[in-house]
């Protein structure tokens, strides 16, 4: 390695000095750089520098990319902290928490992972190539588990030979773990319990652990949604002094217009939301001044006044840090006296906001933006649906609503277009993937399912709350306060490199795609084809992450250099802190330097949002229902493809399960990762992702949550690789493991 320079050396001790003082928490490289008082164009010298220390052993990164002093004892050569995923056949693979240039995931052999279990943060030492093949990725052994994802976990309940046992949900553990007394908390054979493990499983030790809860037989209404709310730690009940607080926030108010508040409630303003919806936190309003101007009015319900900071509701509504909608109910962020009530823009009733006016000229160009505290008074609750209707016919519903709120919805029409039109001229990417709604009976059972069309009501109300973020978000950067943004990374050069290489297998020419211009024309190539599902996937999985953070990295997805969440303070944290950022404008007050405090709090958000999304994309219900179905055939689309087969999805049911290659028509098949296609030698035809397909459904085993389709037809014609298939023995490739499905 060559040896720093004096500059470099003086950088280095300035770091280790930094890092090594009483009472350092680990941090980023840019909060280091912000401390140091280094300018932004020495943060990349810094980073260097850090990954400089990282190699020589005299720092270590911990999760998330922080930077840590090496801990007495501690070798960090060829040491890597990651997240841990275990195969049910006792191997996995572990996902580095910070970015590596070469294949992400580093496979682990089942007798060198240890106890580790699915989601725990491990230290993994590099031992070489997998199998000695370049293309097959890094392999390592667990060498520290770091931090356990949880302890507790939701199964079934069984007796054997006088002991109780309980399979836990999923394929995380292959083997029964023992709870002891079969007399425990009074369970019977076929509930679903809640364990907490003492001595987690190994490849040649079996688990332990205590049996803490029984949630009822299984099958029975809402156990299916309470094993969810279990299994990933999910918050149901509010602490009595949140409560409390709550109460008392929302006696105390009442619906005069406070003398420090802009007064609006004269003003045409309405709500767009689901029909569903039960918590409004957005209206609009919209004028056209005389000189052919727009002014724009996003008012957002104020919830910061009625959640004071760092008291009860403040801290609870930080540990969950975003609301969950699972599909028979929702797990709010706020109690329903606040989030329901008081704080929600109800029609007809005075409400406190804060309201940003953002003017545009006549054909959508933002020339400038103010922001109040202020008081509305909502004209009218529509719904999405109502929208459409009107939009499809203008002239409809006129004595229904008015000519004020019909004209409006006018006016936020055409506005809505312009601006959509100038985003994507800009080079914000446009990703149509469907959203499924399951629809449940009144027993809470699946009844169907239908798909979220993007409407055009939807894209105003989507247009209007992107103005606004990006508005409020400008508006601090130029104060230079800190506040959490809603970063979006580019994509890595390598899965760029491995997105053209697919597009180019599937017939679209891309030499490069080295910008979001690149990517644009690539998603318009494919707007009306066929493999629109497989490339606006590919695009998808080639992406990073959006994430919560202070630090000053742009939206890629937006085409937006600033960006934060302002809008949805009910449901999300990160977009109450913003609201308490405003203030402090608003107020006049001198900011406090918060930077390092928000980079913990990002990464809580972040940690809370990815929860919520992993909770709510187990459809537990969906398999339940599928279990009552075996034989029932549906459409689907390929939306993975592994050496062992073909993940699938639903189109009317959002159901994805596999189909295995044995299920395929016979055959012997070519797996190509980089092109995700699996090739018939024989047959000529070609699985790609987003292939159509007929499936039948075949198994449902609700304890793994594993759905095992069956091929019925697709996909309907040969399409063979633009690469020529090799064969390769039988033999040779039964004896290869499945990797895990990203």
């Amino acid at each position: 390695m060559k040896p720093p320079t004096p500059a470099e050396s003086k950088l280095d001790e300035a770091i280790l000095q930094h890092v090594g003082r009483p009472g350092y928490q680990p941090v980023k490289p840019r909060v280091i750089a912000k401390k140091l008082g280094l300018d932004k164009e020495r943060v990349a010298e810094l980073k260097k520098s850090i990954k400089r220390l990282v190699r020589t052993g005299r720092l270590m990164f911990g999760a998330s990319h922080l930077v840590m002093p090496v801990q007495p004892g501690t070798a960090t050569t060829n040491q890597i902290v990651g997240v841990f995923r275990r195969h049910e056949k006792g191997f996995g693979f572990v996902r580095p928490s910070a970015p590596r240039a070469e294949s992400p995931d580093i496979y682990i052999p089942a007798k060198y992972a240890g106890d580790a279990a699915t989601g725990d943060m491990v230290r993994v030492q590099l031992v070489g190539r997998r199998h000695h093949e370049p293309d097959r990725g890094p392999k390592g052994h667990i060498v520290e588990i770091v931090q356990r994802q949880t302890y507790q976990f939701v199964g079934t309940y069984f007796e054997s030979r006088g002991a109780g046992y309980v399979r836990v949900d999923g394929p995380m553990f292959a083997e029964p773990v023992s709870v002891g007394d079969p007399g425990a908390k009074n369970a019977h054979p076929g509930d679903k319990v809640v364990i907490e493990m003492v001595r987690f499983p190994a490849e040649f030790r079996e688990g332990e652990a205590v049996l803490v809860e029984v949630l009822g037989p299984l099958g029975q209404p809402g156990v299916d949604t309470l094993s969810i709310i279990r299994e990933f730690g999910l918050p149901d009940e509010f602490p009595q002094d949140a409560l409390d607080e709550a109460h008392a926030r929302a006696a105390a108010f009442d619906e005069t217009v406070p003398a420090d508040r802009v007064d609006m409630t004269d003003r045409t303003i309405v709500t767009i939301d689901p029909a569903d919806a039960r918590d409004f936190d957005d209206a609009i309003s919209l004028d056209r001044l005389a000189g052919g101007h727009w002014v724009l009015g996003v008012h957002i319900a104020d919830v910061a006044h009625f959640v004071p900071i760092d008291g009860p509701l403040d801290r609870e509504a930080r540990r969950r840090g975003t609301s969950v909608y699972l599909p028979d109910r929702v797990l709010p962020m706020l109690p329903e006296t606040v989030s329901n009530a008081v704080a929600s823009l109800q029609p007809g009733r005075v409400r406190l906001t804060k309201t940003a006016l953002v003017e545009f000229t006549g054909d959508g160009q933002r020339v400038g933006a103010s922001f109040h505290a202020t008081a509305i008074r909502s004209t009218r609750r529509l719904d999405y649906d109502q929208v459409d209707r009107l939009l499809a016919d203008p002239t409809a519903r006129l004595a229904e609503l008015g000519t004020e709120v019909h004209e409006l919805l006018g006016r936020m029409h055409e506005l809505a277009m312009m601006l959509r039109r100038r985003r994507f001229e800009r080079g914000a990417l446009e990703l149509i993937m469907p959203e499924v709604k399951i629809e449940l009976d009144a027993a809470g059972g699946v009844s169907g399912a239908h798909v979220v069309e993007d409407t055009e009501s939807h894209q105003i109300i989507e247009e209007f709350m992107l103005a606004a973020n990006e508005a409020v978000a400008e508006r601090l950067a130029r104060d230079e306060i800190a506040f959490l943004r809603r970063v979006h990374a580019g994509p890595t050069p390598r899965s760029l490199k491995e997105l053209a290489a697919f597009a180019n297998e599937l017939g679209f020419k891309t030499e490069s795609l080295q910008g979001r211009a690149d990517l644009q024309r690539l998603l318009n190539a494919v707007l009306e084809k066929p493999q629109r599902h497989a490339v606006h996937l590919a695009v998808l999985r080639s992406m990073q992450k959006a994430v919560y953070g202070p630090q000053d990295e742009g939206h890629y997805a937006l085409a937006s250099p600033c960006y934060c969440h302002f809008t949805s303070p009910i449901r999300r944290y990160p977009d109450l802190t913003v609201h308490r950022s405003l203030a402090v404008v608003l107020e006049g007050r001198t900011p406090t330097d918060r930077y390092d405090e928000l980079v913990l709090l990002g990464e809580h958000c972040s940690e809370r949002e990815q929860r919520a999304e992993a909770a709510e994309r187990v459809k537990l219900k969906l398999l339940t229902y599928l279990s009552e179905r075996i034989g029932m055939e549906m459409d689907a689309v390929v939306t993975g493809i592994e050496r062992f087969g073909l993940f699938v999805e639903g189109v009317e049911l959002p159901a994805e399960g596999l189909i295995h290659v044995d299920a395929l028509p016979e055959d012997q098949y070519t797996f190509d990762r980089a092109a995700h296609t699996l090739s018939g030698y024989r047959s000529g035809g070609t699985f790609r992702l987003g292939d159509p397909v007929r499936v039948v459904v075949a198994r449902v085993d609700l304890e793994r949550r594993q759905l095992d389709f069956r091929l019925v037809a697709g996909p309907p014609t040969a399409q063979p690789s633009h690469r020529p298939a090799k064969r390769r023995p039988a033999k040779k490739t039964a004896k290869r493991r499945p990797r895990r499905s990203k």
